[in-house]
């Protein structure tokens, strides 16, 4: 039995076929000028075929490999087919759309090249399915999937809501500005301005008039007036970074502001009413500094109407994927690159390192990678030295665990470790201190057969 009973296809049976298809389809010739334009492309790319045909393919699929990858360049000049090369297109609507790309020659029926054929497929659908998975919650552009930061994202709408000080508390790193920053773009003070103070970066001269301004003659370079912070803020929200490095003569000063809404520039004699908001960070102690004479109890108790205490990165290592493919999205835009991803070795040696800079230094982390890595994957050599020796010296047998293939399993045996450690191996205060029953975390270890 013939098992072709409709024979060999004809032109107009390819042609329905690349009509039905879902993938976008054009093809050029020699002088890159499209030939053939289906359905889905006009889908894809928002433009009709009449529009295409006869133009320049670059002028119609606008994408981020025209230039320099272009993989139909590739194969017309080397005459090999390129699978599943990843770029995005920018439709006729401005939108970036994410697509894989496969090429090769466009070959007649004696055997001749004319030229080349182009399929490309839509993955805006799976783009945001996958983030919706991996996200976690995403808060005012913070995003983690730990339940520490989980439980400070669901009470930040009611502490912006209120007008109370806040003291943000944390180590250097763990992103104490954006916590401020969400806090005030989530507060009715969003539209007034977000003002950010370096307390640590300036002596008390410099602070004081950065903060409540001057008035002429103050001071000898004084030659008119200049309005502080406090007055160029008004309605908005003022972050005070660092507050633990204030002396305490200008902690009183601040302490009247909090108290009487209003202040003294300096040189000045005549009281000035305010209308901000203070939030507060330091990655320092303060409670002990009060008991130690060193930060004066007053203010301590008026910047800490509300506390939010963020975690280490350490304490958080199931963020760190959700991280870095932050920052790939970000450095990509910045850097007009292309970067899909991390390899998996990469990841096993993220997972191992402890992060005494937190998530700041992991930005730093990818932002170097990004400089060594031109395309595709950051793989092993991209990163630090620091991190591939510290990969190399690592040989201890319960962090042979956290070299499975699995980052979320990593990230879990981590977080585990470090709290037994924390707590001297105590399994019930390592318990309280993940925030899981201890008959749960007996499991857990079980589960992933951590050796202790």
């Amino acid at each position: 039995m013939n098992k072709n009973i409709f024979g060999p296809l004809n032109e107009e049976t390819t042609k329905i076929i690349l009509e039905c298809i879902s993938d976008g389809v054009f093809t050029i010739d020699y002088s890159w000028e499209i030939t053939s334009f289906n359905r889905a492309a006009e889908e894809i790319t928002g433009i009709s075929r009449k529009e295409a045909i006869g133009r320049h393919c670059w002028e119609v699929f606008r994408s981020n490999m025209c230039e320099a990858e272009c993989a139909l360049k590739k194969t017309m000049e080397i005459g090999k087919p390129f699978i599943s090369t990843s770029g995005y297109i920018i439709n006729n609507e401005q939108e970036r759309i994410p697509i894989t790309v496969s090429t090769s020659l466009l070959i007649d029926k004696n055997g001749d090249v004319i030229g080349g054929v182009e399929t490309f497929r839509d993955h805006s659908l799976v783009e945001e399915l996958r983030k919706e998975i991996s996200a976690g919650v995403t808060v005012q552009n913070i995003v983690s999937s730990s339940r520490a930061i989980k439980k400070i994202l669901n009470i930040l709408p009611q502490i912006a809501e209120s007008d109370a000080s806040v003291l943000i508390q944390g180590e250097t790193g763990t992103g104490k500005e954006l916590i401020a920053r969400a806090v005030h773009n989530m507060s009715h003070r969003k539209d007034a301005p977000f003002i950010t103070i370096n307390c640590g970066a300036l002596p008390d001269t410099l602070l004081e008039s950065e903060l409540f301004g001057y008035k002429k003659g103050a001071f000898t370079s004084a030659v008119k007036d200049k309005p502080g912070q406090f007055s160029l803020a008004n309605g908005g929200t003022i972050f005070l970074d660092e507050i633990g490095d204030t002396s305490q003569a200008f902690q009183v000063r601040l302490l009247r502001v909090l108290q009487d809404h209003e202040y003294t520039p300096l040189g000045g004699v005549e009281k000035e009413k305010t209308n901000i908001r203070i939030l507060a960070a330091t990655h320092k102690d303060l409670a002990a500094m009060v008991n130690a004479g060193e930060f004066r109890q007053d203010l301590y108790y008026r910047i800490n109407v509300v506390t939010v205490k963020l975690p280490p990165l350490r304490q958080r290592m199931e963020d760190i994927p959700l991280l870095v493919e932050r920052f790939i999205s970000r450095f990509n835009v910045r850097r007009n690159k292309l970067i899909q991803g991390i390899d998996q070795k990469v990841i096993h040696t993220l997972m191992n390192h402890d992060y005494p800079g937190n998530i700041r230094e992991l930005e730093n982390i990818i932002e170097h990678a990004f400089i060594l890595c031109t395309e595709g994957y950051i793989q092993p050599a991209h990163l630090p030295a620091f991190l591939n020796a510290e990969n190399v010296e690592d040989d201890t047998g319960t962090m042979d665990d956290i070299r499975s293939n699995d980052p979320v399993k990593a990230a879990q045996v981590k977080l585990i470790l470090e709290a037994l450690k924390r707590n001297n191996y105590n399994r019930t205060e390592a318990a309280i201190d993940i925030g899981i029953h201890k008959s749960t975390l007996f499991r857990r270890i079980k589960k992933l057969g951590i050796t202790l």
